[in-house]
């Protein structure tokens, strides 16, 4: 009896059929699409399930958003998934939803050596907590707690927690930030959906210094994110606009994972997981992630022994493969 198991983001659904005999690592079909594709998650599923050859019997999607009572709305996608609903419409014995960063928490004891890279050695502490941050569309957060037998993953919406500048500079970003939207969260600065938002912040500083060329790029993207990003990362001198950005988001991204750490005593590991830190490896390596991080006064000591390490691959369809196949086919 097959498996579908799926990662529904804001931007991407991930969708892929798995088979008890082969494991949650050996996707029989794996397919992407869009978000904006689709109204909602029951078509997306279907377009799927018409190219696939096999016919699941259950399925189980990490979504981005809190669970609560089998039912769900997407923080960053206009979208309402109930799980006794899907069932019925797809004609499943069962769908279960987990939230996202619980799906990658739910994943990170069964991650592969080659799975993860290494920021910070550290040297974690037996059946400790851990730790996950994970900066996609929006920024997710979770943790794992040792309950005697093995790791319990938990949600949380911690990056909807409100926004604690540690300089000048971020301060400035808080006030702008607040013209903006009135509140501002972790998300509304660490975040894909957030980076032009800090972008435009760090514009109005020194406006003169975004080039035609670039502006125009701007405009024209029907996301800036990607154009900020590659422009930080493949050409940070001749575009300090958009490296002053990145420097920004690595550095909230480095006190807020500590703020986590701290939170839930996270002595086992923090991982860095989502869409943004694989890509952004060389910058996390540089020390400045490592500096904001550890900036916690009397337990920076702690923290400096804290491992850290990003998650490489998609833990979030690992983690709903994992969590399905563990489920009893009844209810």
């Amino acid at each position: 009896m097959m498996l579908l198991a799926g990662d529904i983001g804001g931007t991407t659904v991930r969708l892929a059929l798995v088979s008890p005999k082969d494991g949650p690592r050996k996707f029989l079909v794996e397919r992407e699409y869009p978000s904006a594709d689709f109204k909602g998650l029951k078509p997306a599923v279907e377009a799927f399930l018409a190219k696939a050859d096999g016919k699941p019997s259950s399925a189980c999607f990490s979504v981005a958003g809190p669970v609560v009572g089998g039912r769900a709305h997407l923080t960053n996608l206009p979208w309402d998934i109930d799980e006794a609903t899907l069932a019925a419409d797809l004609g499943l014995r069962r769908v279960d939803l987990i939230n996202d960063l619980k799906a990658i928490a739910h994943a990170v004891p069964h991650l592969e050596p080659d799975e993860a890279e290494v920021i910070n050695v550290g040297e974690a502490t037996e059946h400790a907590p851990i730790a996950v941050v994970a900066p996609g569309t929006g920024l997710g957060e979770a943790f794992l707690i040792w309950d005697g037998r093995g790791y319990v993953a938990c949600s949380s919406e911690g990056g909807h927690a409100d926004f604690a500048p540690t300089n000048s500079l971020q301060a400035g970003l808080w006030s702008f930030l607040n013209d903006r939207f009135r509140r501002v969260a972790y998300e509304r600065v660490c975040s894909g959906s957030g980076l032009p938002d800090v972008y435009d912040f760090v514009r109005s500083r020194d406006p003169s210094s975004e080039s035609a060329e670039f502006s125009a790029a701007l405009r024209a993207a029907p996301d800036r994110t990607p154009v900020i990003v590659e422009a930080a990362v493949s050409h940070a001198a001749t575009n300090p606009l958009a490296a002053q950005t990145l420097r920004v988001f690595i550095d909230v991204l480095g006190a807020e994972a500590a703020n986590l750490a701290l939170k839930v005593l996270a002595t086992g590991g923090v991982y860095l997981a989502g869409g943004m830190p694989p890509r952004l490896l060389p910058q996390l390596r540089d020390g400045a992630f490592m500096r904001a991080f550890t900036s916690k006064g009397r337990f920076s000591g702690l923290l400096q022994n804290v491992p850290v390490k990003v998650v490489t691959i998609n833990a979030a369809l690992l983690g709903a493969a994992i969590y399905g196949l563990e489920q009893k086919p009844g209810r």
